[in-house]
């Protein structure tokens, strides 16, 4: 397989970890800011994340740099560990002595879930969950 073949599979999965950057941007800024649901600290570093991969990814597309998957899997891992972390806070298997949160707006609190489960730490770790699966297959891809 030739490098030329390959490109068109590894930018369609950069795209769709670009997708999910970009909606998963989008869908924070609608509950915070539409919605009004509450913003912890946690979901701040999250975002810190989460919105530069939309805009690396989305420059990474035109023209196609797959090196790009050195700095967003970086990105992608930090936001990964502290979506992570919240999860387990959230499950209370973190101890209450540990939670960042203890003024202001609790990271341990549920303020929005779908389907009764997903809530918002949940949704953020299989987002970034997807992305860095994606952006593997991506560095595999272009590796071989």
């Amino acid at each position: 397989m030739t490098n030329a073949q390959r490109t068109p599979s590894g930018w369609m999965l950069l795209f769709l970890a670009w997708f999910l950057a970009t909606g998963a941007t989008l869908g924070s800024l609608f509950l915070s800011e539409i919605v009004g649901v509450p913003v912890c600290s946690l979901c701040w570093y999250q975002r810190i994340a989460m919105y530069p991969l939309a805009l690396i990814l989305a420059m990474a597309l035109f023209p196609y740099d797959p090196k790009v998957v050195r700095y967003a899997a970086v990105l992608n891992a930090i936001g990964w560990l502290i979506a992570l972390y919240q999860v387990l806070l959230v499950a209370g298997i973190i101890p209450e002595d540990l939670q960042p949160c203890v003024q202001g707006i609790p990271c341990s609190r549920t303020y929005f879930s779908l389907f009764g489960f997903l809530n918002i730490p949940l949704m953020a770790l299989l987002t970034f969950t997807v992305i860095g699966l994606l952006l593997y297959y991506v560095k595999r891809m272009e590796s071989t």
